[in-house]
């Protein structure tokens, strides 16, 4: 936003609240329990149950921010609920994630971090300020798709409505996905073909590296490759790894800017969140767009001595070529073919407000095999 948009008053735009106290966002109809003294701030989601969190008919609008917290924040909890928006009144939504992928860490983890589009101050809220235009309507629901109730749901979704959107203004989407583990030699899909104009906004993406086949070593020279406009075999936009994605080099620690970060790192079970937003670098797509991640490691010195002592039989990303450890002419660092868990959240707008991708996985399958509380 520049600084000179404070002060100017659009005209025919209303602001509204959804939250606890005031559900469908009516004008004068805020606080009414308990005589306005804080009588309903949140409310609870029994297993199984759908809360919706905000709701606009025929009126156009934009969502600014939403806010919410939970009672539970375990790594099912986070995977196990989903967060769904539908635009326009489409059948199908535009955006159905776990609602802690949605907002901007992955693995069902909570982090503090703060970055242009989703943060979390203290580790225990979500937050997103991602501008969501909607022309004719709006829907957000919570999903509650696992086994145990959600005691308490605190939330704000700020909107407003009597937006005037141009031809050129665009639906927000965003996909889930999870590959555990990957296959060998075939990249992880960050996106799926989508048809349609649009922007690929950027991912959040969790990894958690397969330490009894590959023990220590590096997970991450994988390249990201974004597929643009009738790309086959290669794509135009090609990376150099991870980390690099990221914004870092030689390896990821903790750490959380405006457009990357990594806001979750453990070394000790090799498991990492990271993200990268392009709002710097726009990334536009006119006809369609896919967006892939490889499954590539590097051994070095050290992991050398692991690899040799469990007479590993590692393929080389040399088509057809196996690492021969006894070899003396062996590089000190190499690189091979991996298979980890990977998991992510692509975020987009397109030029319609629903998708023809892929429906989320089930709750079971993305929760499976998560540790910790």
């Amino acid at each position: 936003m520049r600084a000179e948009d404070l002060f100017r008053m659009v005209p025919g735009v209303e602001s509204r609240w959804a939250s606890a106290e005031n559900p469908q966002g009516t004008k004068g109809q805020g606080g009414l329990t308990q005589e306005g003294r804080k009588g309903r701030p949140c409310v609870a989601v029994k297993a199984g149950a759908t809360a919706i969190l905000a709701e606009a008919r025929d009126t156009s609008g934009m969502i600014h921010r939403i806010w919410l917290t939970i009672s539970q924040r375990t790594p099912q909890t986070l995977r196990g609920v989903r967060i769904e928006f539908y635009w326009d009144g489409a059948k199908k939504p535009a955006i159905s994630a776990p609602l802690g992928d949605f907002f901007g860490v992955g693995l069902g983890r909570s982090a503090a971090f703060q970055s242009a589009l989703f943060s979390s101050p203290e580790g225990r809220s979500f937050n997103c300020v991602v501008p969501m235009p909607f022309r004719t309507g709006m829907k957000v629901l919570l999903v509650n798709e696992t086994s145990a109730d959600i005691d308490m749901l605190f939330y704000d979704v700020d909107y407003t409505i009597g937006d005037r959107h141009g031809d050129d203004v665009l639906y927000f989407h965003a996909w889930f996905n999870r590959e555990n583990p990957t296959e060998l030699r075939r990249d992880y899909t960050i996106l799926p073909k989508v048809s349609g104009r649009g922007r690929f906004l950027g991912v959040n993406i969790g990894v958690i590296a397969d330490q009894h086949q590959f023990f220590q070593s590096w997970w991450g020279e994988g390249e990201v490759k974004a597929y643009l406009d009738g790309d086959t075999a290669n794509p135009t936009l090609c990376g150099t790894g991870c980390e690099d994605y990221a914004g870092s080099g030689w390896g990821l620690g903790t750490y959380a800017h405006l457009y990357q970060g990594c806001p979750y790192a453990n070394p000790e079970t090799q498991s990492f969140c990271f993200y990268r937003y392009h709002v710097p670098d726009p990334i536009f797509f006119h006809s369609d767009l896919r967006v892939t991640l490889q499954q590539i490691g590097c051994w070095d010195p050290q992991s050398v001595t692991s690899f040799r002592a469990a007479q590993s039989s590692l393929r080389s990303i040399e088509p057809g070529r196996t690492v021969d450890w006894e070899d003396p002419k062996l590089a000190p660092y190499g690189l091979f073919e991996r298979q980890d868990d990977v998991s992510s959240c692509a975020y987009f707008y397109l030029d319609r407000p629903d998708n023809d991708l892929p429906a989320l996985i089930s709750a079971e399958g993305r929760s499976r095999g998560l540790a910790g509380k």
